[in-house]
């Protein structure tokens, strides 16, 4: 039987099974960047079991969330986890996103997000198991193919959200211009005030006009270690219980580090 857990107090349920699946903080920091205002309809590329789309709705039940994962258990765990909190309508496809005009119309999302693979395939010590290796390295999709993907599936004027590695910041840009969004918000995420940025966020317009805003970067720990107030509003760490769930996030994301 499958056991789940509140993501904070009150908040929503979620279930890693048995942490086969870990959740990612990556996700977290997505799921609170991504602009939802005006936004119906939204697919989640790659969703895993579905801490983005779940957080996503959390913010922003009234979504119609949809979402493509090639991977059949973590498909039907995203199903459960999301008819866990009553988004039983949300439609996860198991799928390639490789093959996106086969899934969905063309246009029918007003956003599309996206936490990928960071790595070029056969960069750095791949993990042994294969789920998590395509989590890290692009052994399955490419950014292209990610940000085809998003092209196909976002309306015209529609938003497309990733995050990525700061070192692949141009290749980003590049790849969504050439699928034909403007990138028009960027926000980096450092450890501490005075580290390097470790995680870069950005969005852009389908179709959109050139323009690119950049937001204050997101500092997650003070200097002397503890949590930076953003971070204890993103992951409601003021409600009881939550730092536990705050941990788990932080050990998903160790197949996800430079090999």
């Amino acid at each position: 039987m499958i056991e789940f857990s509140e993501l904070w107090a009150g908040g929503p349920r979620f279930s890693q099974e048995g942490g086969a699946f870990p959740m990612s903080s990556d996700s977290v920091l997505l799921a609170d960047f991504a602009g939802l205002s005006g936004v119906r309809r939204a697919c989640d590329l790659g969703c895993g079991a579905g801490v983005l789309s779940v957080l996503i709705l959390a913010r922003s039940p009234g979504i119609s969330l949809a979402g493509i994962e090639i991977q059949p258990e973590a498909a039907a765990l995203c199903r459960k986890n999301l008819a866990a909190n009553g988004w039983d309508a949300s439609k996860i496809l198991t799928g390639d996103l490789r093959d996106h005009r086969k899934l969905f119309g063309a246009g029918a999302f007003d956003l599309v997000v996206c936490n990928p693979p960071y790595f070029p395939a056969g960069s750095g010590d791949m993990p042994a198991d294969p789920a998590l290796a395509a989590a890290r390295s692009e052994t399955v999709c490419t950014l292209a193919d990610v940000c085809r993907a998003a092209a196909f599936l976002c309306r015209n004027g529609g938003a497309f959200a990733l995050v990525h590695r700061p070192e692949r910041l141009a290749e980003v840009m590049c790849a969504m211009s050439e699928a034909g969004f403007a990138p028009k918000r960027l926000r980096l995420a450092c450890r501490r005030p005075d580290s390097a940025p470790s995680l870069v966020l950005i969005e852009g317009r389908r179709n959109g006009k050139p323009g690119l805003a950049i937001a204050p970067s997101l500092i997650l720990y003070q200097r002397d270690g503890t949590d930076s107030d953003e971070i204890k509003r993103i992951y409601h760490l003021d409600e009881r219980g939550c730092q536990d769930a705050r941990n788990a996030f932080s050990r998903g994301d160790a197949h996800r580090q430079p090999g």
